[in-house]
């Protein structure tokens, strides 16, 4: 704090609830704003990227913030609700300056050019309101000294003016993506999707470059289909073949699918056999048919397991809440396709019957399963009539072949844009104002 100005750093900001004066949360912080100056002008900020509820996001001026205290932000309640777009004079602070490798400067003689020192990595950079007025302004930041500047391999952090550091302009190389992941490492892999969606190209690559296989997969799952493709596409082959492997088959069937025919076998080829070959099933079903849309790893238990054995395989943190809210019961071999199909058990049932229970007396076996044939009409009819949240695919000689689950249909009873649709709401702030 200088001067009993608070001083806040942005990645506090990150995630931060937003509420009006009526205590009503009306979204989250995702970015701040801020504009660059000429000269060594610490660059102002113009406003916060708010997430709505809908995941829509709008700009929300700084002058139409009341008060950022005690992990919240208070606002004056009026909002234009209009979608955030950036313009060309703009920075994305979380998005756009963290991570970035930039040069300390010595200072110099009055009218001499300043003498660069040594290669530092920004963690964060802190906002500050300017005295008796309603401006906000870039003031700090925080670096870290050292090789790569990174988390794991630590050197000296210090806390820098504005005016000590040069190397912020977006042209230069140089930003990986360690702070800005720490900085929004709780988030779903939908809200994550989200965030990476929103971020130019480069940085978008930058993001999924350092992530694991395994939360790439997940988040891979949750954008839309030109960001997958535009992201697969700047993997190395191998590696965009493991992250494949980590996706639920039926994400990775839709997403090869949508490649070019040489590409998409190479990399079904560079894949585990038994990955591949899940893989390569559901792409042999048409589009938005039960075939097409099942995953091929339900849970499926033998006969003689009990309700214990099912509850093991249901605690599974892998498994999504839809897969995770049944189990169907089939003759062995015990993975998809099965032997003969003999009925569902649904979650609810298995809390109500003692752990030593066998499952084969408790299954629902009137359940009418679907054909892989079946379309979506006919599909989402089966889980609007049986309240469902997830349903076998059966092939005609009996045996299970995968499970269709609600999310998967909506997903594609939506239309292609659904993540970009826009929610008509009042409102009255100019972006920039």
């Amino acid at each position: 704090m200088a001067g009993g100005v608070p001083r806040i750093f942005v990645s506090h900001l990150a995630g931060i609830a937003v509420f009006d004066p009526n205590g009503d949360q009306v979204g989250r912080v995702r970015d701040v704003v801020a504009m660059l100056r000429v000269g060594r002008r610490p660059p102002r900020v113009l406003g916060l990227v708010v997430e709505l509820s809908t995941r829509r996001r709008i700009f929300l001026p700084m002058t139409r913030v009341t008060g950022i205290e005690s992990g919240q932000v208070i606002t004056t309640g009026v909002l234009n609700v209009r979608r955030f777009e950036q313009r060309p004079t703009e920075r994305l602070v979380l998005g756009e300056m963290l991570d970035r490798r930039v040069r300390l400067v010595e200072s110099g003689t009055p009218g001499e050019p300043r003498e660069h020192g040594e290669v530092v990595t920004v963690l964060d950079v802190s906002v500050q309101q300017l005295p008796a007025r309603r401006d906000w302004e870039i003031d700090r930041v925080f670096v870290r000294k050292g090789k790569n500047g990174t988390f794991r391999r630590k050197g000296e952090a210090l806390t820098v003016d504005w005016s000590a550091v040069d190397g912020f302009s977006l042209e230069e190389d140089g930003q990986g993506a360690e702070s800005l992941l720490a900085t929004f490492e709780q988030l779903r892999p939908a809200d994550l999707a989200n965030v990476l969606h929103h971020l130019s190209p480069k940085r978008r690559a930058e993001v999924a470059a350092a992530l694991t296989n395994e939360r790439l997969a997940d988040v891979l799952e949750e954008l839309p289909e030109d960001d997958q493709i535009e992201i697969l596409g700047k993997l190395k082959e191998e590696r965009a073949a493991d992250v494949l492997e980590e996706m639920d088959p039926d994400d990775a069937a839709d997403l090869l699918g949508e490649l070019p025919e040489d590409d998409k076998e190479r990399l079904l080829t560079l894949m585990q056999p038994s990955d591949a070959a899940d893989v390569r099933r559901l792409m042999a079903y048409e589009d938005k048919t039960a075939g097409g849309l099942m995953t091929t790893e339900p849970i499926v238990l033998r006969p003689d397991a009990t309700v214990a054995d099912a509850l093991a395989r249901v605690r599974n943190p892998d498994l999504s809440p839809a897969l995770a809210a049944q189990v169907y019961v089939c003759r062995p071999p015990d993975e998809t396709p099965t032997g003969k199909y003999l009925g569902t058990i649904h979650f609810q049932r298995l809390l109500r019957d003692p752990p030593y229970t066998m499952v084969s007396s408790i299954l629902d076996d009137d359940l009418q399963a679907l054909s892989p044939s079946a379309q979506l009409p006919e599909i989402a009819g089966f889980f609007a009539t049986y309240d469902m949240v997830a349903a076998p695919v059966v092939d005609e000689s009996g045996s299970l072949l995968g499970a269709v689950t609600v999310d998967d249909v909506l997903d594609h009873m939506l239309p292609d844009d659904w993540r970009e649709q826009e929610f008509h709401l009042a409102g009255d702030v100019n972006h920039g104002e």
